[in-house]
């Protein structure tokens, strides 16, 4: 990736490392994870990995406007992605999981930038949840407050906005044609190829039953996380375990991960601790070393199990940094190069995957619905995109563009 992005993060990154270490005493840190129980990371990484199953029920569920694709289908390009979060600066894992779909099964990778948008999205506000739940046992400090309203007012603005995306009508067509008009028409083409292919992927939020599944499997996932940081607590002895409760446990995890969403470096070194040393510390009272070790301990659990399984899965699949490199300088829409070709490749068990890039087909209906439909085989089995309530149509006449550009 461009170097000046991972310059940015690690500079981020440093900051937050300085507010967080300075002045410790890093004998007293370097004890307390001496003493640490570290066989209460096996229970802990269960509840993690069940926690990342359930993340990869999820975004199959998102990705059903897009591209059929079970959840066991799902997990391996789901670690690949939180693999290459941590190893690349400034979350380039959601470009790569975009990019392994459109590679293995032709889906468009602005499309599955809008799911991994809408997975975002939900994330926000499941830990703004967490913070909420807390603070009729948790006495917030003034950064925590803070933090809950900045937090509030981005989620429910972007929750809003994608909503009103969805639900179309001449204000968004308005909108884009305000957008597309000065353009020059290549330029507006290209930029009206992706806002539909954008909108394709928020399909999920028309359909109520998916929309609910998307928020339990969203809260499911986040409590095994937060199960994780309860259980690893525990390894502490009591002067973390007793004070890290339910609600203690649930304001960790929000705040923690909410701070991750903050651009820095790989693994998002810094802002993880600075969050996590803002509740332990701050809010709870534990000592600054017993805080910032149990926040090392975490993270160490959150980085490396996953990254190990990641990279395996990157080298099974046949990935390499120079065809994630490319991912700046090709179009983000755009799906495999080549729309009919069939590509095969080895996944485990022997079993050979073909993945071919399903044409998307309008069907003319009364009320100029479209339907989309996709599959992908795995073996023998295939798996289809159920029909979703389509996106209402982008209509951008090329007639009026042309006129407003004059």
């Amino acid at each position: 990736m461009r170097s000046w992005r991972a310059w940015l993060g690690i500079g981020i990154s440093v900051g937050f490392l300085v507010v967080a270490f300075r002045g410790q005493d890093f004998g007293a840190i370097r004890d307390a994870l001496g003493e640490v129980q570290y066989g209460w990371l096996v229970p802990a990484l269960a509840f993690y990995f069940a926690g990342v199953g359930v993340r990869a029920t999820r975004w199959s569920v998102l990705l059903r406007p897009v591209v059929g694709l079970s959840a066991r289908q799902a997990f391996p390009v789901v670690v690949v992605g939180y693999m290459a979060n941590n190893l690349l600066p400034l979350r380039t894992g959601e470009l790569v999981r975009s990019y392994v779909l459109a590679r293995r099964y032709g889906a468009k990778k602005t499309s599955v930038l809008a799911t991994i948008a809408v997975e975002r999205l939900f994330d926000g506000l499941t830990m703004l949840g967490f913070m909420l739940a807390a603070t009729g046992v948790v006495g917030f400090t003034a950064e925590l407050r803070q933090l809950t309203i900045v937090a509030f007012v981005l989620f429910a603005g972007l929750l809003i906005g994608f909503f009103a995306l969805t639900l179309g009508g001449s204000l968004r067509d308005r909108l884009l044609q305000l957008v597309l008009g000065p353009l020059p028409t290549p330029v507006a083409d290209r930029v009206e190829r992706l806002a539909e292919s954008f909108l394709s992927g928020l399909g999920v939020l028309r359909r109520k039953s998916d929309l609910a599944l998307v928020a339990g499997t969203s809260l499911l996932a986040w409590l095994c996380e937060a199960a994780m940081y309860w259980t690893i607590a525990r390894g502490f002895g009591a002067g973390l375990a007793d004070t890290m409760g339910v609600g203690a446990t649930l304001l960790t995890t929000g705040v923690a991960n909410m701070s991750t969403l903050i651009p820095s470096s790989p693994g998002y070194v810094g802002p993880f601790e600075y969050g996590v040393k803002l509740v332990v510390n701050g809010a709870l009272g534990v000592p600054e070393p017993l805080a910032l070790s149990y926040a090392i301990v975490v993270h160490a659990a959150l980085f490396f199990p996953i990254t190990l399984w990641g990279l395996i899965e990157w080298w099974r699949q046949h990935l390499s940094l120079a065809q994630i490199r490319e991912l700046d300088e090709g179009d983000p829409g755009a799906g495999p190069r080549d729309p009919g070709s069939v590509s095969r490749r080895s996944v485990p068990g022997g079993v050979t995957a073909v993945a071919t890039k399903a044409r998307v087909k309008a069907v003319s209906t009364s009320g100029g619905e479209r339907g989309r439909a996709g599959a992908a085989t795995n073996g023998n089995r295939a798996v289809v995109a159920e029909p979703v309530t389509p996106l209402p149509p982008v209509k951008l006449p090329r007639a009026r563009r042309k006129a407003t550009r004059r």
